[in-house]
Formats: C-alpha cells, sequence, structure tokens
C-alpha cells in the first residue's frame, strides 16, 4: 500500500521555510476582483494576500484530471477555488483509492509544505472546478518571508492529516451506507449547489469498493429520499437527514478543521 512519506510525517522538516530568496511578490497582477475564492488564500491578511498574486495562476480543473502524479516532481502547489480534488494511492495494478479530499478550503501542498520535492499520491479532479497554481519554489520563498502565510500552511498541514487520520479509521469501522453519507456532505460543504457531477464508477473508485457495491448504497439513500442520482450527478435533497445516515466521522472532521482553520472551513 502507497502511504504518505515520511518527509511529511517529519515535522522536522520545517526549518526549510527559513530560507528566503528573491521577492515573488511585489504587486498583485491584474486580477478578476472576486480571485482568488479559495478560503485559505483569503484567510490571510490583505497585504500579504496582495503579496502572493503574481505567484498566482489561475487554470481550470477538467473531471477526472490529474493535477500532480503518484513519483513525480512537486513542481506545483494548487489551491482550489471551486470544485474537489482527490488525494489518491496508486497501487501496483493501477487501482487507486482515495485517503482525504481538498476542496476550496485548502491546498495539495501538504507534501510541499514540510520539503518533499517528489509527490508520494496522485491529485485527481473528481469534482470540476478552477484553482490557482503557485509553483513549489515561490510556496518555499513565501513562506520564508511571510510569517503569517507559514503558519497558515502549517497549520493547513495539521488539519489535513486529521482527515487522513480520521478517514482511515472510518473505513474499517463503518458501513458503505455511512461513508456515502459522509463523503457526499464533504462534497455538499465544497459545493455552490445541490447538486455534484460525480460518476458512480468514481464514486467506487474513491471508496475502495466494487461498483455494485456503491449502486446499492445509492438506491439506499435514494430510497430514503436523501438524494436524487442521475447519470454522472446526484443531487442532495435532504442534508438533514443525510447527516443522521452517515457516521459521526463527518462532524468529527469539521470539528477539527475549524479548531485548526477557524476561517477557511463553511
Amino acid at each position: 500500500m502507497l502511504v504518505l512519506s515520511a518527509n511529511v510525517l517529519d515535522l522536522g522538516l520545517a526549518c526549510l521555510c527559513n530560507q528566503s530568496g528573491p521577492g515573488i511578490i511585489e504587486e498583485g497582477m491584474s486580477t478578476p476582483s472576486n480571485w482568488p475564492r479559495n478560503r485559505l488564500l483569503l484567510a490571510l491578511p490583505a497585504g500579504n494576500l496582495k503579496r502572493l498574486m503574481r505567484a498566482l495562476e489561475p487554470i481550470p480543473c477538467q473531471e477526472g484530471q490529474i493535477l500532480l502524479d503518484a513519483d513525480s516532481s512537486l513542481d506545483n502547489v494548487f489551491f482550489p477555488d471551486s470544485g474537489v480534488v482527490s488525494v489518491v494511492a496508486v497501487y501496483e495494478n493501477g487501482n487507486i483509492i482515495e485517503m482525504a479530499t481538498v476542496g476550496r478550503e485548502g491546498c495539495t501542498g501538504f507534501q510541499a509544505i514540510l520539503g518533499d520535492r517528489e509527490s508520494s499520491v496522485r491529485f485527481l479532479v473528481q469534482i470540476p472546478g478552477s484553482a490557482a497554481k503557485m509553483s513549489r519554489a515561490d510556496l518555499t520563498r513565501a513562506m520564508g518571508s511571510m510569517p503569517s502565510f507559514r503558519n497558515l500552511m502549517y497549520a493547513y498541514v495539521h488539519a489535513f492529516l486529521e482527515q487522513v487520520l480520521v478517514s482511515g479509521a472510518c473505513n474499517g469501522a463503518h458501513s458503505l451506507k455511512q461513508r456515502l453519507a459522509r463523503w457526499l456532505l464533504m462534497m455538499h460543504d465544497r459545493s455552490d449547489g445541490d447538486t455534484l457531477q460525480i460518476s458512480q464508477t468514481l464514486l467506487a473508485h474513491m471508496l475502495g469498493v466494487q461498483r455494485p457495491s456503491i449502486t446499492n448504497a445509492i438506491r439506499e439513500l435514494e430510497r430514503a429520499r436523501l438524494i436524487a442520482p442521475r447519470r454522472r450527478q446526484v443531487t442532495i435533497l435532504d442534508r438533514q437527514g443525510l447527516m443522521e445516515a452517515s457516521c459521526e466521522c463527518y462532524q468529527l472532521v469539521r470539528t477539527r478543521t475549524a479548531f485548526h482553520l477557524p476561517k477557511t472551513y463553511a
């Protein structure tokens, strides 16, 4: 099984971020007034965000797009503005399974933040949207020159690892129906509407089960009038009912994320 690299778990690498280099970041470039929408970036003081703008590039994220693959160079970090990115383990036989998700409350940089230069996981766009792209070099320089940005990135790593730990326990402790309800709620949190663009095949891959199993779990939630599945999409009909159908892990992740990042998770 593919696991997070040792460097990610070694907080001693934090000293790497004390390097400073040429400024990234003098004045912000011209962008739409509502960009970026990533809540992690928006949690920064306005002056710091302005300094970062020159290092950010808006990009579209298409369903199924691999932003960064396992065992590839960590050249860039992505801060989603909309949509959802899955952090997936890739096995020798080509199978994948989701370990965590990243939406507009976070970024794909948990490895780069602590100094890694190579990714141990695949970052797969699960729900299409857009993101702000930043090079790893710019990320490192920004962390060295802006204490508020550095502290925010470290807080995010803590929140991300909390999600990974809870997800690992959830996969072994709770039923597929509960895990599916939790997954749909987490996607709904990152969405601007009630309809999620997701196929049952990808859902099965993400939850590590066979397609017939996910179809049965979806039918259970549909019979309870909690969701309305259609081809390549699922609409949330009863969020409160879905929360009751989920396990306690959904609220646990929300609570722990809010503790580390009170300004980023709705």
